[in-house]
């Protein structure tokens, strides 16, 4: 018998069955097989390994999770850095959004793939502030393992964070300040999309994506129900020109054009019949073969096809279209008729207000834009760029501003940015820590110190002194009585002022509530 094993194995050749035999695995593991011929591996230095049980286990796990949540925190804010990642394909990604970040790294550790889904719960069910979430689950993890340290139980860790994200919960809705909004006056909106937009790689156009991303919601939004279906907002692009030139189109981009040179490039009242079948004269449903001999039979076919077309084309303009797009295409025959009966074709019975080609650049490609479409509300933001990581990133940033305005739609209650929200909480959750007895206040301490790396992760991102921004922010607010609290924040783009009110940096309240609870209930899970 002969055999020839790949990675490292040695070969054997005509070796007695009856007798074990050993196949090394370099520096891997060892591969036997028993008296009748059934292999199985030993593992080397199995005997060495220790399995990690109790506090220890829980501790492992926590510093795994403040790994990745501290490889996320310097993108945290205005002055955030981006991140470079690289795909195994060798893809490149630059970005500093928390869940594209997280969803693209390769974390083994199981606890530590739970901040991953942290982050995509919180992008799912609010669409922004991905970062923020995981830099103060980390946090949180970080205080329960100094409480473990102290003896104290992970029950009642977990019990005192529930109690303390109840009290944080609450004043967040003390804090809260309402907006006006209408279809018609969209000020306070713009001003906060571009809020959420500021520490985008976008934050050169952000007022141009503020208003496209306000416009966009507001198209499909119901207002009195307090509803939006994001189902009509599509987000395209194309590679060339600047950001300044991305645009959004009350209607919806086909990256088509029409089938003909010669065909007009623009058709207002259109009436659109789409094709679901090929455009092409009937064929028998058996096997056939043709077999033309002459060239008068090759001229009856083409006549043939010819009539059948003209035919086809009467019944499209019968039914009163004026434009036909079908998705199989059209051949050069087809196109020509087509020309010929004046009837514009795209290869590929609706009604548009007006149909017409968009070309770019010096390549003259070209798009399909379908406008004023019948009982239709949707739209589709355009964006531009120089490369395809650019657009990438454009489309992650005005998907967050898009997501934004939709949750005040939803809830036009907002808390002020800058830290100055988690600031307030952490002043609230310390103060009812004083008077909670038993163990239970150190963990609600703990959740109170927790809140205050959001802030100290803003300052020293953007330059600043951590500790004593924290402490002036603080005091400030402290201080000021129940007027300023939850006012003051970190000046992170250096305007010589901390209110974030005078500012305009704010937040939805349904934001910030959501992703408290999810903290919460990560680090209480992860710390038992």
């Amino acid at each position: 018998m002969a055999m020839n094993l790949s990675n490292g194995r040695k070969r054997a050749r005509n070796h007695d069955p009856r007798k074990p035999r050993k196949l090394i695995f370099v520096n891997l593991a060892a591969l036997m097989k028993d008296d009748q011929g059934r292999p199985f591996i030993v593992v080397r230095d199995q005997g060495k390994k220790k399995r990690q049980f109790g506090t220890e286990a829980v501790k492992s796990h926590i510093l795994a999770a403040r790994t990745v949540a501290n490889i996320v925190k310097t993108s945290l804010g205005p002055r955030g850095l981006d991140k470079i990642l690289i795909s195994p394909d060798g893809d490149i990604t630059v970005t500093n959004d928390g869940a594209t970040i997280l969803q693209q790294m390769e974390i083994t550790n199981h606890v530590a793939k739970l901040l991953v889904e942290l982050s995509k719960s919180q992008d799912d069910e609010i669409g922004d502030g991905t970062t923020g979430v995981v830099v103060l689950a980390g946090a949180l993890l970080e205080q329960a393992a100094e409480l473990i340290d102290k003896g104290i139980h992970p029950i009642r860790i977990a019990d005192g964070y529930d109690h303390a994200c109840d009290i944080a919960v609450a004043e967040l809705d003390k804090i809260s300040d309402v907006i006006e909004f209408t279809k018609d006056e969209t000020t306070n909106l713009l001003k906060v999309a571009r809020t959420s937009l500021g520490s985008k790689i976008v934050s050169k156009a952000h007022d141009q994506f503020a208003k496209i991303a306000v416009d966009a919601v507001l198209s499909v939004a119901d207002l009195e129900r307090k509803d939006v279906d994001f189902e009509l907002i599509k987000v395209d692009g194309k590679v060339g020109g600047s950001l300044e030139d991305s645009l959004l189109v009350k209607g919806v981009i086909v990256d088509k054009d029409f089938s003909h040179p010669q065909m007009p490039s623009e058709v207002k009242d259109a009436k659109i019949a789409i094709l679901t079948c090929a455009f092409e004269p009937p064929k028998p449903k058996t096997k056939h073969h043709l077999d033309i001999t002459s060239v008068e039979e090759f001229k009856k076919l083409q006549n043939y096809e010819r009539e059948k077309f003209i035919e086809m084309i009467q019944q499209i303009k019968d039914t009163g279209a004026n434009l036909a797009i079908c998705q199989w295409g059209f051949d050069d025959e087809a196109n020509h008729l087509l020309l010929q009966n004046k009837l514009p074709a795209v290869r590929w019975l609706g009604h548009a207000g007006i149909v017409r080609e968009m070309s770019f650049g010096t390549t003259r490609e070209k798009m399909l834009v379908i406008e004023e479409c019948a009982n239709t509300r949707a739209v589709t933001a355009f964006i531009r760029g120089s490369n395809k990581m650019l657009i990438d990133e454009a489309k992650r940033s005005l998907h967050d501003a898009l997501c934004v305005v939709r949750n005040l739609v939803r809830d036009n209650r907002v808390v002020y940015g800058g830290g100055a929200a988690e600031i307030a909480c952490s002043l609230a959750v310390e103060d009812a820590a004083v008077k909670t007895p038993g163990i239970e206040q150190y963990a609600m301490r703990a959740f109170s110190e927790a809140l205050d790396a959001i802030p100290m992760a803003l300052a020293e991102n953007s330059g600043l002194d951590p500790i004593a921004t924290l402490a002036s922010v603080k005091s400030q607010q402290a201080k000021g009585g129940a007027g300023a609290r939850g006012k003051f924040g970190v000046d992170c783009m250096n305007h010589g002022n901390n209110s974030m009110k005078d500012a305009f940096v704010i937040d939805p309240s349904l934001a910030r509530s959501s992703s408290f609870s999810l903290r919460r209930s990560y680090a209480a899970w992860c710390s038992r």
